[in-house]
């Protein structure tokens, strides 16, 4: 179908369009009337992710898309209702018990019927890329519509600090429960360190420790000058033979010197004697009794060192057989004293880790016995609901406008819909549509009396003999 076509269709049927249109606009004029006037009333508030005030930090659920989103849900969950409902004492509505007992025959929850009856009636809407939230309620009486509206805002604020203190209640008190048995745990530590400083006698085991270990490296020290003192005499009482005057030790020794000198001495007043007076002479013999007696003593003398050398070795070995076994002694103790002070230092190490836990579990008790008691949330009200001077429903021009056009829409169709059912032929078009045969000419009610379309017509008349001249017209 043309366009052309369409209009003459509805130049003919114009009549059936407009009382289409007619009855649909009166319709909604009618419905307008009759309908009870609704009054829309809006409360906004704001979600604002300002820094928490407990941790003093921005949390980023706050700053997601979806964190507005959850809130939206927030408002529109039977949560927030049962407080309107409460907040306003609409459970002791006689009306709404009424209406309840009427729909439900008394069963159910009457809170969440009124509750359901609410969400209805409420429409949140956030603001375009914003953290605004508006609350709209559409009710009959207006200003219970502003009530409605200033409550619903009431209660998501009452909800909203409720769903932030009551998570957190029940992590202070698992902290809570928690600082109790690392509190324990770190008594229990506690004692166990101290009952082992006790048992063991140490206090300051680094300055202990210290001591012991310069005790164990100074008997080291003297194990190894022992060691090649020892070395030393025994090799000296190795050189030991028959004639041991050369020794260093004799060599050294002053009383042997001494005896030697005065040998020396009685040996020359010998031979001076021998000379002038003769060996028999009783002055010679004394004087030979000295030399011998001086000998002897001389002998005695290297005899002592000698014998002072072997007591030496002696008790060079025996002095490192004892240093040896003290050293032996000593390394045990400073060992056993590493044990006790690894041991020690793990009762230390457990002690602060658990003072540390207590204490990290302290912080979060504080943090989190706070953020249960604060009366405060993010959500901060922007705009009180007043009551509206205007109804939003029903709107004429809204209802004028929609009745319009759905009237031209079904006067339209209704023209269209009787063509169908009934056609007509309006056009030359139509009639050459509907017989299947080519049109000849057509019948004029003012002007010419005939008007030729087909070729075939055009020699016998005189006329033009290409089909593509215009059509010829009898006079």
């Amino acid at each position: 179908m043309t366009f052309r076509q369409l209009i003459v269709i509805l130049r003919a049927r114009w009549r059936i369009a407009s009382g289409i249109l007619t009855a649909v606009l009166l319709a909604a004029v009618v419905i307008c009337v009759i309908s009870p006037k609704q009054y829309t009333a809006t409360a906004a508030v704001v979600v604002d992710p300002k820094a928490d005030p407990i941790a003093g930090v921005v949390n980023p659920q706050q700053l997601s898309t979806g964190y507005l989103a959850t809130q939206i849900d927030v408002l529109n969950s039977e949560r927030v209702a049962r407080k309107v409902v409460t907040l306003l004492h609409l459970d002791q509505s006689q009306q709404f018990r009424e209406s309840w007992v009427s729909s439900t025959n008394g069963q159910g929850d009457f809170i969440s019927w009124v509750a359901h009856i609410l969400q209805k009636h409420v429409f949140v809407m956030p603001s375009h890329e914003s953290n605004v939230i508006n609350i709209s309620v559409k009710w009959p009486e207006r200003n219970d519509a502003a009530n409605l509206a200033n409550a619903y805002a009431q209660a998501y604020l009452d909800t909203a600090i409720d769903l932030k203190v009551e998570p957190a209640k029940q992590y202070t008190q698992w902290f809570d429960q928690r600082s109790q048995e690392l509190r324990a745990d770190l008594e229990a530590k506690q004692a166990r360190l101290s009952e082992f400083q006790t048992k063991t006698g140490i206090t300051a085991t680094d300055e202990h420790f210290d001591i012991e270990s310069a005790r164990l490296s100074e008997l080291s020290s003297q194990l190894t000058a022992t060691e090649v003192h020892r070395q030393e005499s025994q090799s000296r009482e190795q050189r030991i033979n028959g004639d041991n005057e050369g020794l260093p030790e004799v060599l050294q020794s002053p009383v042997i010197g001494e005896l030697k000198a005065d040998l020396a001495a009685a040996e020359a007043k010998q031979k001076d004697v021998a000379t002038k007076l003769g060996v028999n002479h009783p002055e010679y013999q004394t004087i030979a009794a000295q030399v011998t007696a001086l000998r002897a003593r001389i002998a005695l003398e290297i005899s002592k060192v000698t014998t002072s050398l072997g007591n030496l070795t002696r008790t060079d070995v025996q002095r490192e057989s004892e240093l040896r076994a003290a050293l032996e002694t000593q390394r045990k103790h400073v060992l056993e004293l590493k044990q006790r002070r690894d041991e020690l230092d793990v009762l230390k190490n457990d002690v602060v880790t658990a003072q540390r836990n207590l204490d990290a579990t302290t912080e979060r008790l504080a943090q989190h016995s706070l953020e249960s008691q604060i009366q405060q949330t993010n959500v901060i009200p922007l705009t009180t609901a007043t009551a509206p001077a205007f109804p939003s429903s029903p709107n004429y021009k809204l209802s004028l406008i929609i009745g319009f056009i759905v009237g031209v829409i079904l006067g339209i169709g209704v023209a269209l819909l009787l063509e169908t059912l009934n056609p007509r032929v309006r056009s030359d078009q139509d009639l050459g549509r509907l017989l299947s045969v080519p049109l000849l000419g057509r019948i004029r009610a003012s002007g010419p009396l005939l008007e030729y379309n087909h070729p075939a017509f055009a020699p016998a008349l005189g006329g033009p003999q290409d089909s593509s001249d215009r059509p010829v017209t009898s006079p």
